[in-house]
This record gives structure tokens, C-alpha cells and sequence, in this order.
């Protein structure tokens, strides 16, 4: 074989390894999670719930996953990374000194609510870990806080109708003095401004540090996923 040929087939290979999707089982796995989790949810819960962030970012996560998205999946570890965490602190918190830090994880103690649904929000716990693993195999994409943003905003804003005594996305009720901040249109201006600077905007900039952008112009990653494990 001359050197043309073998470098025609190392190109070949590395063609064939950039068309590779990142996720060739862990895609498989967000599927049958989103099979079982969305009926669930929205059987207990109602179709309303689904307008949570933290359950927004699910769906997305997953699509991200089954699409190979270096875009969806930054834009839910921006806006999931912080907030997931806490929800772990906070559960953590009460189930060691009984006291909740902000409002929000009441429901994982209530015994009214069967424990085998409650433990079904245990991902909270592993979507971080979940997330940052994806966004190193693929790549951050510097988009990712804009889209964020603009997902934020109408989810937040639509929230403060739904259902508005579930206080989703605290678009009625803030977490921390646990009062309406104003009107509605302060109010939510509010809640969304804290979510962008104290949440979105440090985790966009810690991402960009630790991960390199995706090396697809188009914000997928082409690198193949190692071995056969998802």
C-alpha cells in the first residue's frame, strides 16, 4: 500500500469516526427515561408541571442526547447545573438538621405523596454529573446562555398563569423572603433577572473555561464515544 492509500484510508476512518453519534447508548437510555417519566409525571402531576424548569431542562437534556447537541446540552447545564445542586443541598439539609434553605423539595418528605414517585426525583441528583459528563464529551457551545435566556423567559412568564397557586418557576412567590416582589411584570422582571445574573451567567462562564467549544461549527460534537459504553 503506498502512502497515498494509507493516507486516503486513515482519512476514511476518520470520516467514518466523525459521522459516529456521542451518545450511541446513552441516547437509548434518555429515551426509555423520558418513556417512563413523562407518563408519570404527568399522571400525578398534570400537564402543568412540565413547566418547571428543572423539568423543561429533562426534556431537553434528553432531546440533546438523542440529537448529540453540544447547543441543548450546554444550554441545560447552564441553567440546570447550579439549581440541581441545590435541590440536593436542600434535601441533604433537611434530611440531616430538618430545615429547609430555600423553599422548593417539601414534597420529597411528605408522606402523603408515595415514596416510590419521590424517589422517581432523584435525577435531581444525577443530572448534573449527567450533564457535565455530555458537555465534556461534546463540547460547550458559546451559544448556549442565549438560548438558555430565551427559553427562561417565556417558561417563567407563562408560569405565573398556570396553575399560578403551585408558585412554578416562583413566578407568584419568591424562594428566599417567600413574598410577591411587586406586580407581576416586577415580580417575574425580578425572578428572571437573578436567574440570569446569580445562576446563568457563572455557570456560562465556569463552562467556557473547563470545556472547549464543539468542534462542529454546527454546535455538534463529531467525536465518537469510547468503547461501547453510553
Amino acid at each position: 500500500m503506498t502512502t497515498k492509500d494509507t493516507a486516503s484510508a486513515e482519512n476514511h476512518v476518520r470520516a467514518l469516526a466523525a459521522r459516529a453519534h456521542p451518545f450511541p447508548v446513552m441516547r437509548w437510555v434518555a429515551l426509555a427515561w423520558l418513556a417512563v417519566w413523562l407518563p408519570t409525571y404527568w399522571y400525578l402531576h398534570g400537564w402543568a408541571n412540565f413547566f418547571h424548569l428543572c423539568d423543561v431542562a429533562i426534556i431537553l437534556t434528553c432531546v440533546g442526547l438523542w440529537r448529540g447537541s453540544a447547543l441543548l446540552l450546554g444550554s441545560q447545564a447552564v441553567g440546570s447545573l447550579v439549581v440541581e445542586t441545590l435541590w440536593c443541598v436542600n434535601v441533604a439539609g433537611y434530611a440531616l438538621f430538618r430545615t429547609h434553605l430555600i423553599k422548593g423539595t417539601e414534597y420529597m418528605f411528605d408522606p402523603a405523596i408515595p415514596l416510590w414517585v419521590r424517589l422517581l426525583s432523584c435525577y435531581h441528583v444525577v443530572w448534573p454529573v449527567l450533564l457535565l459528563w455530555a458537555v465534556r464529551r461534546v463540547g460547550y457551545d458559546r451559544r448556549s446562555l442565549a438560548l438558555q435566556a430565551a427559553i427562561a423567559v417565556p417558561v417563567v412568564a407563562a408560569s405565573r398563569w398556570i396553575e399560578p397557586h403551585r408558585n412554578l418557576n416562583f413566578s407568584v412567590i419568591d424562594p428566599v423572603f417567600e413574598r410577591s416582589l411587586g406586580p407581576a411584570p416586577v415580580h417575574l422582571a425580578i425572578i428572571l433577572v437573578c436567574l440570569f445574573i446569580l445562576i446563568y451567567l457563572p455557570t456560562h462562564l465556569l463552562l467556557k473555561k473547563l470545556f472547549p467549544a464543539p468542534k462542529s461549527a454546527a454546535g455538534a460534537s463529531n467525536r465518537p464515544e469510547a468503547g461501547s459504553h453510553g
